[in-house]
């Protein structure tokens, strides 16, 4: 329980304000997904690190909860979960605020930061490639183990310093994407390019992801059903570093390589799963990462209908 606990530290001032346990505000988290709000259809494409063109629809409110589960060759193994909240504000603009966390074993678990995404897109018809804008803000420290994406020379020895030392690094950087994504006869294609830089010091770091997916069947049945193959989407995304601006290279930085396997229920929840494999000597041999969504739809309307009936 204790170890629970602190693996989701972002639920300590509700758990502490309700008397409750993390474990049930945990579970009070994942049942307001499961039940709070009207059902919506997720755009977005399952992949953990790449991006797609698909944003979010504007006015919706996606609630989000991941996990990264890694292993260490020379530290103790981690699980790192964060919440995401995203928003539609335009149909050419999505806003999401990040919130993370992490616990390595045999050591101890902290909260490691916050992040502020930004993803624009410029063209609002379907083209053969659609490119879309982002801009990320990160507030986070040097513990942090979410790898929401691999730049530079990133590493797993970078994982392997005690959280004692890690957590006294604050790192406030900007990071950009390139994000080109297609569709065709239902496969999703999208690959990203990254450019990552510490507004304190250092160059320009920059990596990439590429994932490709497609549902298990295009056309839907006609009668309700939660595990029709229309449900599943499956896939697979790699990501990796590209070196600095120093030393542009693929030589001594980490790459990855993971299926994906999404299941979208018809209540409106997705869960997705994704193991996996470091390809390089400097990657993590294994990672695990999980996702549970739920997608309230007309959130912003009922906001500013709630403040009207307010003040009027």
């Amino acid at each position: 329980m204790s170890g629970f606990r602190a693996s989701v530290p972002f639920c300590q001032p509700i758990a502490t304000f309700f008397r409750i346990s993390a474990i049930s505000c945990f579970g009070v988290i994942i049942a307001g997904f499961l039940v709070a709000a009207p059902r919506a259809a997720a755009q977005e494409t399952p992949y953990f690190v790449a991006y797609s063109h698909h944003l979010e629809e504007p006015g919706n409110l996606e609630l989000e909860f991941y996990s990264n589960y890694g292993t260490q060759h020379r530290g103790n193994d981690f699980i790192a979960p964060w919440l995401e909240l995203e928003y539609g504000i335009t149909a050419w603009w999505t806003t999401e605020f990040y919130f993370d966390s992490q616990e390595t074993f045999n050591d101890s678990a902290l909260y490691t930061g916050n992040r502020w995404e930004n993803r624009f897109r410029p063209l609002m018809k379907e083209h053969w490639i659609n490119p879309v804008l982002y801009v990320e803000f990160e507030n986070i420290n040097g513990a942090d183990k979410t790898m929401k994406e691999v730049v530079g020379f990133d590493s797993a020895a970078n994982h392997a310093v005690p959280n004692n030392v890690a957590r006294l690094e604050h790192d406030h950087e900007i990071e950009t994407k390139l994000i080109l994504s297609s569709d065709y006869k239902g496969w999703n294609i999208s690959e990203n390019f990254i450019a990552e830089k510490n507004l304190g010091h250092s160059p320009w770091e920059f990596g990439y992801a590429a994932g490709a997916s497609r549902p298990l069947r295009l056309a839907a049945t006609t009668r309700p059903c939660n595990f029709c193959a229309e449900n599943f989407i499956a896939g697979i995304e790699f990501d990796g570093g590209l070196g600095t601006t120093k030393h542009l290279t693929l030589a001594g930085t980490s790459h990855y390589a993971a299926p994906i396997l999404a299941w979208q229920v018809p209540n409106g929840v997705t869960l997705s799963v994704s193991p996996g494999f470091g390809l390089t000597e400097a990657s993590h041999g294994f990672l695990l990462r999980f996702r549970v969504a739920y997608e309230i739809s007309g959130f912003g309307r009922r906001i500013n209908n709630q403040f009207r009936s307010i003040f009027r």
